[in-house]
């Protein structure tokens, strides 16, 4: 494990086998547990959410509005 130097105004730099997944510009949470210090990178949660009904569409885990409003007995007309 590389050691890192704080600078005067609490900088670090990060070694380079800590950076896989981040970039400059990037915003990281940190959280100090039993003395460690560990840190996640922040994520978009519209791009999480976004990800997941992908891969539930590609699987065929998802239903149109059509098929749920026919399920419910409500009809939505021909031309919607």
């Amino acid at each position: 494990m590389p050691a890192v130097q704080v600078d005067d105004k609490y900088r670090v730099m990060i070694p380079k086998e800590g950076r896989d997944d981040i970039k400059p510009g990037d915003v990281l949470f940190f959280e100090k547990t039993d003395g460690v210090l560990h840190y996640a990178k922040a994520e978009n949660p519209f791009d999480g959410l976004a990800g997941h009904a992908v891969a539930e569409y590609q699987a065929g885990r998802t239903r149109s509005l059509r098929e749920i409003a026919q399920e419910e007995g409500i009809d939505v007309g021909a031309d919607v």
